[in-house]
């Protein structure tokens, strides 16, 4: 009986070194499986890093903007066209937003962004209107100079003055300052070039910039045959206790005419903005601007307020003038406006803006202009932050 006993607790110890065994290979050969599967995807990342372009990786971001608008005014759209700013605008050979008297599709904007490797992002918007594709801008810009410096290479609109640089979708009037369109057009200053801007590291916000620019902008320079136009500003910002802020700089640009005549233009812009709550607020800004061109010495500015009551409802009033003008031309030239915009949604909004234009001549003659015009702007897809 002991015999038998031994036996079979021998057995049971062999039966059960051979179970182990087996257990230790199986997990010897998981182990190594787990392994292998880590050395390809080693192997695969490492072969992705080196290849010249990883299309996931560059992906651009898409935006799309869309605006429309319904105008009455008691001007009718043949005289409407052409029309001149006595001392400054002979005739306009253009009128791309809110031309007709009626309805108007102004245009699609089309936007891309997209990052270019560790050093640069790219940008780009398209304008899309039903008589012609524009590009807009066109540039890219640097991510990592030393110094906080930063360049940007290509055709963009300059950052002279404070509202030149905004497009016209996040502006808060569905028309350009009066001071704007007489000495730079409803398109201000935009053009082929490089800018070069610097940040100071300081507590304060302080930016200095220049540009160098084609300069074909007709109104104020025009002499494109090489580049001509330079561009410098300086800009500031810094906070009035908890609920208030303020930016303010100057601008200078400074080119040559189609005559090849000397042409300077001066800015000096101020933005006040108080924070009533989180969606509350009121602002004010203002902008004067002093042209020397040819020896012709003219001026004007605009001065607005703007009330945000809540997230969906703004109100505000805008007051231009031409104070400045040529000999034997009006200095009188006035425009107030007001608008009332509502925004359902986020990136949608509906804007009611009322017009009583004292600046414009229709077939030589001067006369008062009076508007009403119902605009919509629809924002889809992934785009920058609206200034200040």
């Amino acid at each position: 009986m002991q015999k038998k006993v031994l036996i079979s607790v021998a057995l049971s110890t062999l039966l059960l070194h051979a179970t182990e065994e087996s257990n230790l290979e199986k997990r010897v050969e998981s182990l190594e499986k787990t392994l292998n599967a880590q050395k390809q995807n080693k192997l695969k990342q490492a072969l992705n890093k080196g290849n010249s372009f990883n299309q996931k990786g560059f992906i651009p971001d898409i935006s799309l903007i869309l605006s429309g608008s319904a105008v009455a005014r008691n001007i009718d759209n043949d005289e409407y066209e052409g029309y001149g700013i006595d001392g400054f605008v002979e005739s306009t050979d253009e009128i791309p937003f809110n031309k007709n008297r009626g309805f108007n599709l102004n245009y699609a904007e089309f936007g891309m962004h997209s990052e270019v490797g560790p050093y640069f992002d790219s940008d780009a918007i398209f304008h899309l209107s039903p008589n012609e594709f524009e590009i807009e801008e066109a540039y890219i810009t640097t991510k990592k100079l030393p110094a906080n410096m930063q360049l940007k290479a290509g055709a963009f609109k300059s950052s002279f003055g404070r509202i030149n640089s905004i497009h016209k979708h996040a502006q808060h009037f569905g028309e350009q300052p009066l001071v704007y369109e007489a000495m730079l057009g409803v398109e201000g200053i935009k053009d082929a070039g490089v800018s070069l801007n610097w940040v100071a590291p300081t507590d304060t916000y302080l930016m200095v910039g220049a540009e160098a620019l084609q300069g074909t902008n007709e109104l104020s320079f025009g002499k494109s045959s090489s580049n001509n136009l330079y561009v410098g500003y300086l800009k500031t910002g810094f906070d009035l206790g908890d609920s208030t802020s303020i930016l303010a700089g100057a601008s200078v640009a400074s080119g040559k005419t189609e005559n090849s005549g000397d042409s300077r233009l001066y800015g000096g812009e101020l933005t006040l903005k108080h924070t009533i709550d989180s969606y509350s607020a009121i602002s004010w800004q203002s902008e004067y601007l002093y042209r020397d061109r040819e020896d012709v010495k003219q001026a004007g500015y605009y001065t607005q307020l703007i009330y945000n009551k809540d997230s969906s409802w703004e109100f505000g009033l805008r007051y231009d003038t031409l104070n400045k003008n040529s000999v034997n031309q009006p200095d009188d030239l006035k425009k107030y406006s007001a608008i009332a915009q509502y925004k359902p949604f986020e990136f949608t909004k509906l804007r009611l803006q009322l017009n009583h234009d004292k600046s414009k001549s229709f077939g030589g003659v001067r006369k008062d202009e009076k508007q009403v015009m119902l605009e919509f702007l629809v924002e889809t897809g992934s785009h920058g932050a609206h200034a200040f």
